[in-house]
C-alpha cells in the first residue's frame, strides 16, 4: 500500500464532496437529503482509484487493498469533519447548524457540533467500509490469486 496515494486520493475525495457541498448551499439544496447521495460517487470514485493504482503496481492482496480503501475513504472524512467544523463556525456556529440538523434525523432537541460530528464519523465510516468491501467484489479475482493451478503437472484431463 503507498501512503502518498491513499492520501492523494482521499484527498481527492474531500475536494469532491466539498465542492458538491458549496455548490449545494450556493444553490440553495443543502436540505435536500438525497442530493447527499451523490458523495457516494466522490467515495466511489476515490477507493476505486487507489485499489485500481495498487493494482497496476502489483500491490497485490484482499485484505492490503481494502484496507487501502478503508484508509482512503478515512482521510476523506475525518479532513471532511475538520473542514465542516471550521465552516459551520465560520458561518455562524450553533444558529448556522441548527439549519443543517433540520434535515438530519437525530433522536430529539438541538445536537451540537460535537454530535453532529460523531454522526457524520459514524456515516462515513459505514459508508467507507461499505464501499471498500463491495469495490473488492470486483477487484478480488485481479488482486488475489486463490486456487489457480499454474502448473502443468496439475492439470487433468
Amino acid at each position: 500500500m503507498k501512503i502518498s496515494r491513499v492520501l492523494i486520493n482521499g484527498l481527492i475525495i474531500f475536494a469532491c464532496i466539498a465542492a458538491f457541498f458549496l455548490l449545494m448551499e450556493v444553490a440553495g439544496l443543502k436540505d435536500q437529503v438525497y442530493l447527499r447521495l451523490v458523495n457516494f460517487i466522490f467515495v466511489i470514485y476515490g477507493i476505486n482509484r487507489t485499489i485500481r493504482g495498487n493494482f497496476k503496481d502489483h500491490i497485490d492482496g484482499y485484505f492490503a487493498n481494502l484496507i487501502a480503501g478503508i484508509l482512503t475513504a478515512m482521510v476523506s472524512l475525518i479532513v471532511g469533519i475538520f473542514s465542516f467544523m471550521a465552516y459551520v463556525e465560520y458561518r455562524g456556529g450553533a444558529d448556522y447548524l441548527h439549519t443543517f440538523a433540520k434535515s438530519y434525523i437525530f433522536g430529539g432537541g438541538e445536537p451540537s457540533i460535537n454530535d453532529f460530528c460523531i454522526a457524520l464519523a459514524v456515516e462515513g465510516t459505514a459508508a467507507s467500509v461499505i464501499v471498500s468491501f463491495t469495490l473488492m467484489q470486483f477487484w478480488k479475482d485481479k488482486v488475489e490469486k486463490i486456487n489457480k493451478v499454474d502448473d502443468v503437472n496439475h492439470i487433468h484431463n
